[in-house]
């Protein structure tokens, strides 16, 4: 399985070894996002990442509307039941947040945000670490 890699400014793959020291490392580069995303696709677990991904964007909105309209998205994309890409956190804090999505805040989605990171962090990230993915970078990596 290869990986596109292109359109950054220095080389994206500098910091593959650095993944291995924590999940933040590999959540913290857009190399590292694209690398792990194409592992959790093989695992059939690629809307966790989605999910984290749009929580990082969504806490950046400045505007109302746009809070309002992303927040929505993000509801319907991942966490309402039954969603397309519906993420597995318990009841209680999906309920929580459908009950609060009408006036959604910057806040909106932390607890499941955390759960998800909590997810990746102690089951997909040490498999990431062993896998052909992670693997075959740091080959290409070290044969440089």
């Amino acid at each position: 399985m290869a990986i596109k890699l292109c359109c950054f400014p220095k080389d994206p793959l500098g910091d593959v070894e650095t993944w291995s020291e924590s999940v933040d490392k590999v959540l913290s580069c857009k190399a590292g996002q694209i690398a792990f995303r194409e592992f959790l696709k093989s695992e059939y677990s690629e809307e966790n990442i989605l999910f984290w991904i749009a929580c990082e964007e969504y806490k950046k909105i400045k505007t109302t509307p746009e809070m309002i309209s992303s927040a929505n998205r993000i509801y319907s994309e991942f966490v309402q039941t039954e969603a397309p890409r519906q993420i597995n956190i318990d009841c209680g804090t999906r309920e929580n947040i459908t009950k609060n999505i009408s006036q959604p805040s910057l806040t909106s989605f932390d607890s499941a945000q955390k759960l998800i990171y909590s997810l990746m962090a102690r089951d997909c990230y040490p498999r990431f670490l062993k896998s052909h993915v992670y693997q075959g970078l740091l080959r290409r990596n070290d044969s440089r």
